[in-house]
């Protein structure tokens, strides 16, 4: 579907000895391509926070790899291609052209070194594009970290000598020439050699040896009558409790705030709304509750142990769901035996992450549905999956208005469609068409 606002994404794909390369006299091969993923990693974060914000597709645009190892490592949602061939200036011309034909009319281009760069700078950005024909975002190496275009203009990309100090300052002599209304940005630091690394280490998340700190995030929409009840109970667990509401038009928010945690707003999706709140959080470990979930008891513990445990990549509690009757705990054994043997919890189990991980696989896919089957699949191939042998307290509203069977079947043609590659679009209108029809 075409875009009217388009992100864009440059980056390459991490192979030791071909990334970062002026960084390995310092880091080694490995360290330098292991620095190049997190900061990816990172800013794809940051990129689907504010293309959520401001509407605007995401596409990555990659050199290394193959678009499938870009999607296996940074999930579904989100459109890979190929960069082309020539130099910086070709490659991003031709991304702009192809942009604009698509339908695009505010296009920005960013590159994965500027750890600093964050969804309030590229919300900025799309609406300097609003009344100015260019938005640079100036580096301090004499480069530039972002440029938007509302329309192409390709001289700005030729004769550039690209990777030196004079880029911003030619780039600007282009431009001259045309004299197109721009609109500039806070100048940040780019990490590009040894002297470039505190800029990263102010930033990074928190070093996984020893995870003991846990920030709640809690996405929700009309929950005003769990809300509460949800985020009382978090305080047993968590160091920190964020809110992230998806604009309820009941008052989740006020009991929210009435309850003294921090409370975010972003448009409604589940994925999104978790990946504002991850932003958000500053706890080592990162806890995904649903808003009508609560923890068992003395949950904190199981869940540091387990994230202490150098292979695991994330963890889960066993389900439990609210209700009497046997086709519900036919529902429970058949999720937990599901988690147990293949590894595979669901987004009502609980997910919890460390902080770094999450932000090194770029967060929750850009999905309208099926986001925690996704992002457990991807860090799945990183570790192993803890599994707490005690059950939340899961709400079963939907089991019980739709019926068990119903609900199941359900269910089962999303995960089959999402397998079989069918479009979220599609898979979130067939779940849709089946919950309306229960």
């Amino acid at each position: 579907m075409p875009e009217s606002r388009q992100l864009i994404v440059f980056s390459r794909f991490p192979e030791p000895g071909k990334t970062k390369t002026r960084l390995i006299p310092a880091l080694g091969a490995e360290g330098a391509a292991n620095l190049q993923r997190k900061m990816s990693g990172h800013t794809m974060l940051n990129t689907r926070v504010a293309a959520t914000a401001v509407g605007a597709g995401i596409q990555v645009r990659f050199s290394g790899g193959t678009a499938s190892k870009l999607r296996r490592w940074l999930g579904d949602g989100t459109d890979y291609q190929a960069q082309a061939q020539g130099d910086l200036g070709v490659r991003m011309q031709l991304a702009f052209e192809e942009s604009f034909a698509n339908g695009s009319r505010a296009t920005v281009i960013v590159g994965t070194d500027c750890p600093t760069l964050n969804p309030l700078i590229l919300e900025d950005a799309f609406k300097g594009l609003e009344d100015h024909d260019i938005v640079i975002g100036p580096a301090t190496d004499g480069g530039y970290y972002l440029i938007g275009l509302r329309g192409p203009i390709p001289e700005i990309f030729q004769g550039i000598d690209w990777g030196t100090e004079t880029v911003l300052r030619q780039t600007l002599a282009a431009v001259e020439k045309r004299d197109p209304t721009m609109k500039w940005l806070p100048p940040l630091s780019d990490v590009d050699t040894a002297d470039d690394l505190p800029v990263w280490d102010a930033i990074k998340p928190p070093a996984p040896e020893a995870p003991h700190t846990i920030s709640a995030i809690i996405p929700a929409l009309n929950e005003a009558e769990n809300i509460t009840q949800v985020i009382e109970a978090a305080r047993a667990h968590a160091d920190e409790i964020v809110v992230v509401d998806g604009g309820s038009s009941d008052d989740t928010r006020e009991r929210a705030e009435a309850c003294g945690v921090e409370v975010l707003t972003t448009p409604p999706g589940r994925g999104c709304q978790m990946n504002a709140g991850a932003l958000a959080a500053t706890k080592d470990i990162l806890l995904f509750l649903h808003a009508d979930t609560i923890l068992p008891e003395n949950s904190a513990p199981f869940m540091r142990e387990a994230l202490a445990r150098p292979r695991t990549a994330c963890g889960a509690f066993k389900l439990g769901i609210e209700g009497a009757g046997f086709g519900l705990r036919c529902i429970e054994g058949l999720a937990n035996l599901r988690s147990q043997c293949f590894g595979m919890p669901y987004g009502d189990q609980a997910i919890f992450v460390r902080s770094d991980r999450f932000r090194e696989c770029g967060g929750f896919g850009t999905l309208p549905i099926m986001e925690d089957f996704d992002l457990v699949r991807r860090l799945k191939r990183t570790g192993s999956i803890a599994i707490v042998p005690f059950a939340v307290r899961a709400s079963g509203r939907r089991w019980n208005r739709l019926g068990i069977l119903r609900t199941t079947l359900i269910n089962q043609r999303v995960i089959a469609g999402y397998l079989l590659g069918e479009s979220p679009e599609s898979l979130l209108r067939h779940y849709d068409q089946g919950i309306a029809r229960g």
